[in-house]
């Protein structure tokens, strides 16, 4: 069967359905009846379960979080798990995020990358096989989530009401398979004010906002100031302070107040080395002022655990392991205001082995002298494929026969629906030379990237779901 051609029939289609998901604002927002993590993930949902009617899948929708495109019958169950809502656009886009800029070439819009862009391209496999009359040995179903990029309540209500797959792949990251993530864990550091200034500083932090999301790192922070003297001397100092270290940021005075920003680069929290935290620019530049103790106390804090702080070390969690490779710390969120005090939202990934509950439980009890406590800890604990199961085998070898790659399997950092399985690799869609602008502003896609990416899935779901490749009988 010749899978590329069959793509290229749906190219117009595949790019127009695509189109229309990419223009719905699905970022979380504010829960309603219907629509527990907002109206914009709904209506993402909503539109990948009218395509499904449209082109005659059973689907269904649970809870107004997650739903799934269903083709084929039997015991066995394969799942291609996919996403729709998307993070914060942020700001500096060369056109507005939610408007697709399709050129002969690319489709720039957020999401195209994480996760639309892959999520349209399972769909249309499982599309072009239906079309084509093929029988499905296993049943298949393209799972759609809509919170992945925040809490997962998506998957949570899934299933606890649909069954679990035998198997099945996330097209949410890249090629040519990841086999292994690392656990994910995500909590806040929090400061309670103990004691007030015996005497009146010359400037009051009143508050400080960076970041949206733990799993992005921050490329905007903003602060307000109350200077009591000398504000020419605090604005120049500001001035000399992103001359000499280079970075890129703004000021105003508003009522009296000096509002001072920072501008560093934004990246996906399980890569922060990559980014450039604004948050981190603006506390170092703090650092340089005479502030009031409850700000200072913020400060050192921050000097000392949170400042350029990417491997564990600083929270006694710095871990290694041979495959997936060495913990990473993102604070994706820094906020203070003079009457709650800070918090650190920090988003923490760890390979096989860390103890993490009990590394936790000693940093605690470590910063609660110094006035900080940890909240709202959540975590995923890592999760492993054995590299030669034949689910791995059949994918990779689905993907050589359209990329010239020898790359083995891998693990990474990042996390996708496929740790929700306990036989789930993650897919595509990237492939070795992609640029990865996900979490990014003008979020990019290659048309012809698009186009072999569903080539690709439209080999391996003929393969596995058609003539049943990976079924049990197959594996005695």
């Amino acid at each position: 069967m010749d899978f590329q051609a069959l793509v290229m029939q749906h190219k117009d289609s595949l790019i127009e359905d695509l189109t229309g998901l990419l223009k719905v604002e699905s970022v979380k927002g504010d829960p309603s009846e219907n629509a527990p993590v907002g109206e914009g993930p709904k209506a993402a949902l909503d539109y990948m379960m009218e395509l499904g009617e449209r082109d005659g899948f059973a689907t269904k929708e649970v809870d107004g979080l997650a739903g799934h495109i269903e083709i084929g019958s039997g015991e066995e169950l394969f799942g291609i798990l996919g996403h729709v809502d998307v993070v914060p656009p942020g700001s500096g886009w060369n056109h507005p995020p939610f408007d697709p800029l399709i050129t002969d070439e690319t489709i720039t819009a957020r999401g195209v990358q994480d996760d639309k862009g892959p999520t349209m391209a399972a769909y249309y496999a499982l599309k072009i096989l239906k079309e084509q009359g093929f029988d499905f040995k296993v049943k298949t179903r393209l799972i759609i989530g809509t919170d992945e990029e925040s809490d997962w309540e998506c998957t949570k209500a899934y299933f606890d009401s649909e069954e679990m797959p035998d198997a099945g792949f996330a097209p949410d990251a890249s090629f040519p398979l990841i086999y292994g993530e690392k656990g994910i864990t995500s909590f806040n550091i929090v400061q309670k004010h103990t004691h007030l200034d015996e005497v009146e500083p010359n400037i009051e932090l009143k508050v400080l906002i960076s970041g949206e999301r733990y799993n992005m790192v921050p490329e905007e922070a903003e602060a307000k100031l109350k200077v009591i003297q000398n504000m020419t001397e605090v604005i120049q100092s500001f001035e000399d302070f992103l001359r000499s270290n280079k970075v890129k940021g703004d000021y105003e005075v508003d009522n009296g107040f000096l509002i001072i920003r920072t501008e560093g680069q934004s990246a996906h929290g399980s890569t922060p080395e990559a980014g450039v935290n604004a948050g981190f620019i603006l506390i170092e530049f703090l650092s340089t002022l005479e502030l009031d103790d409850n700000a200072r106390n913020f400060v050192q804090f921050a000097q000392n655990y949170i400042i350029d702080h990417y491997d564990g070390s600083r929270f006694d969690m710095a871990h290694k392991h041979e495959e997936m490779g060495e913990v990473s710390v993102n604070t994706g969120m820094i906020n203070y205001t003079e009457v709650d005090g800070a918090s650190f939202g920090v988003n923490l990934r760890y390979p096989e082995g860390l103890d993490f509950q009990g590394k936790i439980e000693a940093f605690k009890e470590k910063i609660s002298d110094e006035g900080f406590m940890i909240e709202d800890v959540t975590d995923e604990p890592p999760h492993f494929v054995d590299p030669a199961d034949p689910l791995v085998r059949v994918l990779l070898d689905s993907y050589r026969n359209h990329v010239d790659d020898p790359s083995e399997p891998f693990t990474v950092g990042g996390g996708t629906y496929a740790r929700t399985l306990e036989r789930g690799v993650a897919f595509g869609a990237m492939f070795k030379d992609t640029k990865d602008t996900m979490h990014q502003k003008n979020e990019t896609m290659k048309i012809e990237e698009l186009l072999k990416a569903t080539a690709i899935y439209l080999e391996a779901v003929y393969r596995i779901c058609v003539e049943g490749e990976i079924s049990e009988d197959k594996l005695l």
